[in-house]
C-alpha cells in the first residue's frame, strides 16, 4: 500500500521531532553499550594503549572474565552488594508501615479530646527540654529532641497531609547532597550525632560499668539462643506451609536458605569460643526438618513457585533483623568492659565494623519516606471496604486483617518494589559510596557499582572494568527474569 505525500510529509515531521531524542539515545547508550561490550574481550588499558604508545588493543576473548572469576576482591564487593541489599526486605516493612500509620486519621471524631492530646503532647516536649537543659544536655540534643516535638505536634495540628509532607520531604534533595549531609551528620568528632550522644554514654557509663560480666555473658547468649529459636522456628513454619500446600518447594528452600545464614555465619561473629565449635550444630538442624519433611511428604499438592514472595520479604526480613541481633549480642558481651574505661560514642563511616551498619541505617531511613511509601498510600486507598468488613464479620483480629486482606492487595505494588529494589541494589551504590566513603574504609563499604568505576577510571583497566560491568548485568538480568517468571503469578489484576 503506497503512501499519499501527506501521510510521507506527516512522519517525516514526527521523525524530524524524534531526531534529537534518537541521537541522544544513540551517542549516550546504544553506541557506548556495544563499545563496552567490544571492551570486555580485550586488553584495553589505559596505561599501555593511549596515544603516547603504540600498543594495540588485542583481543583476549574470555581472559577477562576468568581474571574476574578468579579474583578474590570480586567476590568480596559481591559480597558488600549482597549485605546492603539485606535493608530491602526491611524499606519494604518500614514503608508499608509508615503508609499504614499515615493513612489513619489522628484528629479522632472527639475534638476536645484531640486539642487536650495536642496540649499534653507540647506540655511533655517542653519539660523534656527543660529536663534535658537541667541534666546538661547539650544544645544538639535539646536542638534535635524538639525537632521530634516539633515534628508530633504539627502532625497532630495538621493531619495526615502534614505527616505525609514531612515524611516525603527529604525525597526532594538530590542523592549527593543527602549524602554529604550524612556524611557530617556521621563525622566522629563534629557530627551532631556524636555530639548528641556523648553526655548521654557518659551518663550511662557508671552504670552499665556496675553490671557483672557474667550478666552480660547471660544476656548475650540468650539473645544468641533467640536468633537460634527464631531461625528454627521460621524454618518450621516454612516446612509447615509447604506441608499444607500454602508454598511451593521453591519458596521452601529459598526460605530456608535465608533463615540458614544468620546460623552460619554466627560462628565467626559470636564472642562464645564453645558456640564456634558448635557452629555447624544449628545450621544442620535447620536442614535436617527441611530433610525429614519433605520425606514425610505433604498433604495437599502446590505449584513449585507458590508463596514465593511472601518467603523471600518475610525470611528476608527475619534474616536481616537476626544479623541486627547478633551484632547487639557482640556489643552487650563487651559492654561492661567497655563502660569501665568510658563510653565513646561510634566513629560510623570511619570505622571497619561500624560503616556498612551506617550506610544501612541512613538507606533504612530514605526508604521510609520514598516513592514505595507513595505508592503503597495509593494501594492502601485502592483496598475494597467491603473486604475489612466481612474480616471484621468473621471476627478476624487487626494482625489477621492485615495478613488475609491488606497484604494480599498490595501483591501487585509490592512484586513491583520488590523488582525494583533488587535492580537497583545490585546496580546502585556508587554514589553513596564515591561521596561518603571512597569504598573505605579497607573496602569495607566497596560495591560491585564502585569497584567497575575505580577499575575503569582510576586504574585505567577499561577491559576488566567493562567485564565486570556485564557480569553484573548478566547476574540483574538472570534474578530479574527469576522474579518476572514466579513472582507475577501472585499478583492482582
Amino acid at each position: 500500500m503506497r503512501m499519499n505525500k501527506k501521510e510521507l510529509k506527516d512522519i517525516l515531521v514526527g521523525v524530524s521531532f524524534l531526531t534529537p531524542n534518537i541521537c541522544g539515545f544513540l551517542a549516550f547508550t546504544l553506541i557506548p553499550l556495544l563499545i563496552s561490550l567490544y571492551m570486555a574481550f580485550t586488553n584495553w588499558n589505559l596505561e599501555t594503549h593511549n596515544m603516547f604508545k603504540d600498543n594495540p588493543v588485542t583481543f583476549v576473548g574470555l581472559e577477562n572474565f576468568r581474571q574476574l572469576l578468579s579474583e578474590k576482591d570480586f567476590y568480596k564487593y559481591l559480597g558488600n552488594t549482597l549485605f546492603f541489599m539485606m535493608r530491602i526486605p526491611i524499606g519494604i516493612a518500614g514503608s508499608l508501615i509508615a503508609a499504614i500509620l499515615l493513612s489513619s486519621n489522628f484528629r479522632g471524631g472527639n475534638k476536645r479530646i484531640w486539642l487536650t492530646s495536642v496540649a499534653t503532647i507540647m506540655l511533655i516536649v517542653g519539660c523534656g527540654a527543660m529536663v534535658l537543659g537541667g541534666m546538661g544536655a547539650t544544645a544538639m540534643t535539646i536542638l534535635i529532641c524538639g525537632l521530634f516535638g516539633v515534628v508530633i505536634v504539627s502532625g497532630s495540628l495538621g493531619g495526615q497531609t502534614v505527616y505525609r509532607t514531612l515524611f516525603y520531604f527529604p525525597h526532594f534533595t538530590a542523592g549527593v547532597a543527602t549524602f554529604i549531609l550524612w556524611k557530617k551528620l556521621y563525622s566522629p568528632d563534629t557530627g551532631p550525632i556524636n555530639y548528641a550522644l556523648t553526655p548521654l554514654l557518659n551518663t550511662i557509663a557508671p552504670g552499665l560499668a556496675a553490671i557483672p560480666h557474667s550478666g552480660a555473658v547471660v544476656t548475650a547468649a540468650g539473645m544468641t539462643l533467640l536468633i537460634v529459636g527464631i531461625c528454627l522456628y521460621g524454618v518450621y513454619r516454612n516446612t509447615a506451609l509447604w506441608r499444607d500446600g500454602e508454598s511451593g518447594i521453591i519458596s521452601l528452600l529459598i526460605g530456608s536458605v535465608f533463615l540458614s545464614l544468620p546460623l552460619i555465619y554466627m560462628a565467626p561473629w559470636t564472642p562464645f569460643q564453645t558456640l564456634r565449635h558448635l557452629a555447624f550444630v544449628p545450621p544442620a538442624l535447620a536442614w535436617v526438618m527441611v530433610a525429614v519433611r519433605l520425606g514425610k511428604g505433604r498433604r495437599h499438592p502446590s505449584n513449585p513457585d507458590e508463596g514465593l514472595a511472601d518467603a523471600v520479604i518475610i525470611c528476608g526480613a527475619v534474616m536481616a533483623g537476626c544479623f541486627i541481633l547478633l551484632g547487639l549480642s557482640r556489643v552487650v558481651y563487651g559492654l561492661p568492659e567497655m563502660a569501665a574505661d568510658g563510653l565513646e560514642p561510634p566513629k560510623w563511616i570511619a570505622d571497619y565494623h561500624w560503616a556498612k551498619p551506617s550506610l544501612m541505617i541512613m538507606g533504612f531511613w530514605a526508604a521510609i519516606g520514598s516513592n514505595n511509601m507513595l505508592l503503597y498510600l495509593a494501594g492502601l486507598s485502592g483496598v475494597s471496604q467491603e473486604l475489612y468488613e466481612a474480616a471484621d464479620i468473621d471476627g478476624a483480629s487487626g494482625l489477621q486483617r492485615f495478613w488475609h486482606v491488606t497484604w494480599p492487595q498490595l501483591a501487585n505494588i509490592t512484586f513491583f518494589i520488590l523488582i525494583m529494589g533488587i535492580i537497583h541494589g545490585l546496580q546502585g551504590g556508587f554514589e553513596m559510596a564515591r561521596t561518603m566513603t571512597e569504598g573505605g574504609p579497607f573496602h569495607a563499604t566497596t560495591t560491585l557499582s564502585y569497584y567497575i568505576y575505580t577499575e575503569g577510571f582510576a586504574t585505567g583497566r577499561l577491559g576488566y572494568a567493562s567485564a565486570v560491568s556485564w557480569a553484573l548485568f548478566a547476574l540483574t538480568l538472570s534474578i530479574t527474569l527469576f522474579n518476572w517468571k514466579f513472582g507475577n503469578r501472585y499478583t492482582n489484576d
